[in-house]
């Protein structure tokens, strides 16, 4: 049986990091006989997730949760292999880019959750919504390249879309664009607490703050890479349950309570020793955000530099990472790795305690980070605050929930410092959130970074096509960590064990890989 990949998503938060992965997968051993496993159709699978999504619309939010549910019941144009990179279908069984011209042909027969068909113009109504500006969604400039306008034709069942400028991963970002059905573009207000979308499960039940039940849908034949409903093994009843506690997922795992969970922390050797089933995939574990926005402390370079220097980067990606991972190497970090190489580590300040002293002298800073993202990265955050206060600076450190972070890095932008893994696997994906307009002006440069360096960086590679620019890409990369505007400092092997089922878990959650295992 082949476990087919999904497109990778974009992560946000520590617990998104949970959730989000390359495609390295791991199949480690289950009980049941790994490979050899007997598979029992119908039946429910619970899954862990470390906060609540929210609002469900999925062109609201790049958060982990958020993405991670979304794929039960809404499908990309395309897919992207998780070990290979390679494009393959989902909504689109074609697809070509013609320099600034990219075409789909969809799949044929492919109905929504509520029976309606799903055509060409649907396609074209949700990528109107997402370019424009005024919607706010994080996807535009992220997925789709600002400035695309989209064409269809429903006889042919063609899409031709037409964007401002060569983009030179546009079929990756179209892999993690989530599709609306026409009833829930005609209401958007009812798409946060329904699903209107044309993937493999629909929304049954939602209760904030505790689960969100999903049943399967018959008929489904248009997943990635011609995945279908119609496969021994899948569950009826897909139930995301809201644990925020990690060692509580891992002691829910155990008992059989649940049957899948992403863990990060010390727990991972408890679970590795009970020979459970698990995918392993590498994934940015720690960057470190400044806020560069009026106001705060940190829209000063010289704090930057100074809070940059005031740390050994090194002794806290071995902390954050349990000993288990080790030094970021490139922005983009998701295999398969659009442009492989190492853009942080001969870029990164020198520590130099002495020579932060002088700006950080009197400085009161806040510091965010996830609270589920479990104990070792807690102990980072604890050694980060001592390495700065031992450098003058007093800092307050608050270990929040997935809400309050981003509602802080969003919304009141009430921080100085923040640890906020961005994770996805093409450089030109994280433009919009390292460059151009802030939060005010519509923008998700959250942070309110300007560094012409990297912006002129990123015209040249968006020249070039595909990896033929990655140098470039690297080197406007290289530009923001010897400004000391961001620092990704931590990678690490993540891993998602499961108890009762087995699962593909590549760039995000795989709902039509799910198989459950006979007793």
């Amino acid at each position: 049986m082949k476990l087919t990949a999904t497109a990778l998503g974009l992560c946000v938060t520590t617990a998104l990091l949970a959730g989000c992965g390359g495609g390295s997968d791991d199949p480690g051993t289950s009980k049941s006989g790994g490979g050899d496993s007997e598979y029992a159709d119908g039946g429910t699978f619970t899954m862990a997730i470390a906060g609540d999504p929210g609002k469900l619309d999925p062109h609201s939010s790049a958060s982990s949760q958020l993405f991670a549910v979304n794929q039960l019941a809404y499908d990309n144009l395309v897919s992207v292999d998780g070990e290979s990179g390679e494009i393959e279908s989902q909504l689109a069984q074609e697809w070509s880019v013609d320099g600034t011209t990219v075409t789909f042909t969809l799949n044929d027969g492919i109905t929504c959750a509520d029976g309606s068909e799903f055509t060409a113009s649907t396609v074209a109504d949700n990528i109107a919504y997402v370019a424009d500006p005024k919607n706010k969604s994080p996807y535009l400039g992220t997925f789709l390249p600002a400035g695309a306008t989209a064409k269809a034709d429903d006889a042919a069942g063609t899409v031709t879309v037409t964007l401002a400028q060569p983009a030179p991963f546009v079929l990756n970002g179209f892999g993690s664009l989530p599709m609306v059905c026409e009833s829930g573009l005609k209401d958007r207000k009812a798409l946060a607490n329904k699903t209107f979308g044309t993937g493999p499960y629909e929304l049954t039940e939602a209760v904030p703050g505790d689960h969100y039940s999903y049943q399967i849908r018959d008929g489904y034949t248009w997943g990635p890479d011609g995945a279908t409903t119609d496969e021994q093994g899948l569950p009826d009843t897909v139930v995301m349950k809201v644990i925020q506690n990690e060692g509580t997922a891992a002691n829910l795992l155990v008992s059989g309570e649940i049957n899948a969970a992403t863990i990060q922390g010390p727990d991972v050797k408890r679970l590795e020793a009970q020979d459970l089933f698990h995918t392993s995939t590498p994934a940015m574990a720690g960057e470190q955000w400044y806020n560069h926005n009026e106001g705060r402390a940190t829209a000063d370079a010289d704090v930057r530099m100074a809070l940059t220097q005031a740390i050994d980067f090194g002794q806290l990606a071995s902390v954050a990472t349990a000993d288990a991972g080790g030094p970021a190497t490139t922005f983009a970090a998701l295999e398969p790795v659009a442009c492989p190489g190492d853009s942080i580590g001969p870029a990164l300040p020198a520590q130099d305690v002495d020579a932060a002293k002088a700006a950080l002298a009197g400085k009161k800073l806040t510091f965010l980070y996830s609270s589920a993202a479990g104990s070792a990265l807690a102990a980072a955050a604890e050694l980060a605050v001592q390495q700065w206060e031992a450098a003058g600076a007093t800092v307050t450190a608050k270990g929040v929930d997935e809400t309050a972070l981003q509602g802080a890095i969003f919304g009141t932008g009430d921080w100085d410092i923040a640890w906020v893994p961005l994770n996805v696997n093409s450089p030109d994906q994280l433009v919009p959130f390292l460059s151009g307009p802030g939060l005010a002006d519509g923008g998700t440069n959250f942070s309110g970074i300007d560094n012409k360096e990297y912006a002129d960086g990123v015209a040249a590679a968006t020249k070039t096509n595909g990896t033929e620019g990655c140098d470039s890409w690297l080197e406007a990369e290289s530009a923001l960590v010897a400004a000391a505007d961001i620092v990704p400092f931590a990678n690490n092997e993540v891993k998602t064990f499961g108890n009762g089922a087995e699962f593909d878990y590549p760039g995000t959650f795989m709902p039509t890989s799910i198989r459950m295992l006979a007793e």
